[in-house]
């Protein structure tokens, strides 16, 4: 297993793939004891050079993803859809590195942001305004960069007078505007979005995916894009995953993956 990290942007090549995953596979344990059990002997094992069979089951534990395999280009939206419970918030925190594969390659070209779950990154003691300067160091800006950046980020997330509030106040339509602020001024080369985005009010909505489009254009970032909504994946993205139960049923034309899943 392995995940390969570029914090440089790429260049435009024929093959111009910002991220591509090689059959990769998560699995966990039903079992909280046996997480714990499991954890310490595979860290022994790993400090010892004993290979680990992570191609393999344990007791009470399943695959929440299996064997999955795409690419994602320079410029590209890619859509993944797929029933609660199919892997889909799972295969976005491997893309972000909060997870590592148990068997299989994921490979970044380029600086990722993140929007994948309410509060991720938020401290709900220190105010609005001291998460900024935290999360967005999560996302690799420097002091300056979040000096430089600041006002625009408070505007974008429109939280007003809640700016110097502990976050655990905050509602969680507040957390995703700050959140999204946060994540698209980061400059990212891939963001990475979440259906929390359902979350916000609908003029925040269009407010996101107008500035996903201005980012598209203006530096041609590329997109993950979580949602249940077949129209935002037929509107926003080029190609599409479909999961079910882990597995991949799908990957093209997002058009044709809408068909399917509708139909399955």
């Amino acid at each position: 297993m392995s995940a390969t990290r570029k914090n440089d942007m790429i260049s435009s090549t024929d093959d111009d793939a910002v991220i591509k995953v090689e059959n990769i596979s998560k699995k966990f344990s039903k079992s909280l004891k046996r997480t714990m059990i499991y954890g310490m002997k595979d860290i022994g094992r790993n400090i010892f050079h004993i290979p680990v069979k992570s191609d393999e089951l344990r007791k009470d534990e399943f695959w929440a993803l299996k064997n999955i395999s795409f690419e994602l280009r320079k410029g590209e939206t890619l859509g993944v859809i797929g029933a609660n419970g199919s892997g889909k918030s799972t295969l976005l925190k491997l893309l972000n590195g909060i997870y590592m594969p148990d068997a299989g390659k994921i490979t970044i070209n380029g600086k990722v942001g993140a929007l994948i779950q309410i509060g991720a990154g938020f401290n709900p003691m220190l105010t609005g305004r001291e998460n900024i300067y935290i999360n967005a160091s999560i996302l690799g800006m420097s002091k300056e960069e979040v000096d430089k950046n600041f006002d625009y980020i408070v505007e974008f997330a429109d939280i007003g007078d809640f700016l110097d509030m502990p976050v655990k106040n905050y509602s969680s339509g507040m957390y995703v505007r700050l959140g999204f602020a946060i994540a698209v001024h980061s400059e990212p080369d891939i963001l990475l979005v979440d259906e929390i985005l359902a979350v916000g009010d609908r003029n925040f909505q269009i407010k996101c995916f107008r500035k996903m489009h201005e980012l598209k254009k203006k530096q041609e970032i590329s997109i993950v894009m979580i949602s249940h909504n077949e129209y935002t994946i037929r509107e926003y993205t080029q190609r599409c995953v479909v999961l079910n139960d882990g597995k991949m049923l799908f990957y093209g034309d997002s058009e044709d993956a809408i068909s399917l899943y509708i139909n399955e």
